[in-house]
């Protein structure tokens, strides 16, 4: 019986490479022969991954008496009316009698162009009207002598409507003549500027000798009297303010009084550029301290809840802005549920500040949330919750509980 032959390999294909003269390869195979041993020794089981540490605090509501839901914004003085004045007719500017900051009254000149060619059309205008009176002077005369001579027969009845015609035509002439020298006078006061109202220069767009245009602006003019505390305040924040509703003002430069005030008017229509709203506040008893440009600070009293908020259910809470995660175009903050792993919860934001969020729905009162590294975890994932490095860090989202352990310096907010 024949017997099949045996494989040999082909040692041209399959060179042997003895381990002695390849000493990494042998050491290889040595843990992979030896990591093969612990799996199958272990029954196929990988070991579990430790938990991560991730910035974390319960949450607390925050009171409305605590003075957390005031609106804050800084504010400005301005004038509640003001306007550019400008010359009516161009010329070239020969004197300003005012500066930046002066005061003026109504009825005061405050710049001057050169008078000179209005003063000549004046004049002109003068000598033309001189001429229509002396035309019509005439015309009056020589319709009283043909009126006499028809009333006898004496003269035609075309001669006559002739000089009817020519004493209108001269009747016209000087009703005309009389205007152009009302223009004329005009256009000569018009080389002056008058405040139309009392009030403060607040700038200045011409130089003396400069030639300017009719309406370009010379000056610009704060009116005296009702003055404005203004704000530009942001769309979310648009629902808790409200026509009538007080607030207190507070300026820079004099931080020893507090001003009583009252919104008075909400713009319309956001801004443009900023995308916020122009407030405008009405001091109580503004008083001479208060002058135009004071910077400062005010804080509107929250009113009665808007619509669809209840007063004693709702609650808000809020954290700071980098514990904010968005899936999608929707909020949501990382909550470590009661097994220790973590959970995305929707929430609804009223509000973006500079250092912190504040939020209306989503959130219990001592809810455990990630303040930091949300971008770094998902969700499931076993974590272990840590204090800041800092307390203050953790001050928006509430006290730390008992038990809480503090760490060393984080990285990103989580550390693994």
């Amino acid at each position: 019986m024949r017997t099949a032959p045996k494989f040999q390999p082909n040692r041209r294909a399959f060179p042997a490479f003895p381990l002695a003269r390849c000493p990494n390869m042998a050491a290889v195979m040595i843990v992979s022969i030896g990591a093969l041993s612990v799996v199958a020794c272990g029954g196929g089981k990988v070991a579990t991954p430790p938990a991560a540490l991730v910035v974390a605090l319960p949450v607390h509501p925050i009171l409305a008496s605590a003075g957390d839901a005031l609106v804050r914004y800084p504010v400005e003085v301005a004038a509640r009316y003001s306007n550019v004045m400008s010359f009516r007719i161009p010329g070239k500017l020969i004197e300003r009698r005012v500066r930046i900051g002066d005061a003026v009254k109504k009825g005061e000149v405050v710049a001057r162009l050169d008078p000179s060619d209005a003063q000549k059309q004046l004049a002109s205008a003068q000598a033309a009207l001189e001429a229509a009176e002396h035309r019509l002077v005439f015309a009056r005369q020589q319709l009283d002598r043909d009126s006499a001579q028809a009333a006898q027969n004496l003269i035609a009845a075309s001669q006559l409507e002739q000089t009817q015609e020519a004493f209108s035509a001269a009747l016209s002439g000087r009703e005309q003549a009389a205007a152009q020298l009302v223009v004329a006078r005009n256009n000569l006061l018009y080389n002056s500027l008058i405040a139309d109202h009392d009030g403060v220069i607040t700038s200045e767009s011409a130089d003396t000798g400069q030639v300017v245009t009719a309406g370009q602006a010379v000056y610009g003019l704060a009116w005296s009297g009702d003055t404005d505390v203004t704000l530009d305040a942001a769309q979310s924040d648009l629902e808790r303010i409200a026509i009538g509703q007080a607030a207190s003002v507070v300026f820079q430069a004099l931080q020893s009084r507090r001003f009583e005030a009252h919104v008075r008017e909400i713009a319309p229509a956001a801004d443009p550029v900023s995308r916020t709203y122009r407030v405008k506040l009405t001091l109580a008893e503004p008083g001479r301290l208060v002058r135009l440009g004071m910077t400062g600070e005010a804080t509107l009293t929250p009113g009665a809840p808007a619509a669809g908020e209840s007063s004693g259910g709702a609650q808000t809470f809020t954290v700071p802005a980098t514990a904010i995660f968005h899936e999608g175009s929707n909020p949501a903050v990382w909550l470590i549920a009661a097994n220790s792993t973590l959970e995305l919860r929707p929430v609804t934001v009223r509000s973006y500040n500079d250092h912190s969020t504040v939020i209306t729905s989503g959130l219990r009162d001592g809810d455990m949330v990630v303040l930091a590294g949300v971008h770094a975890v998902y969700s499931g994932e076993r974590v272990t919750p840590v204090r800041p490095l800092f307390d203050d860090e953790g001050d928006v989202a509430g006290a730390a509980g008992a038990g809480d352990t503090v760490v060393g310096p984080l990285r990103a907010g989580i550390l693994r």
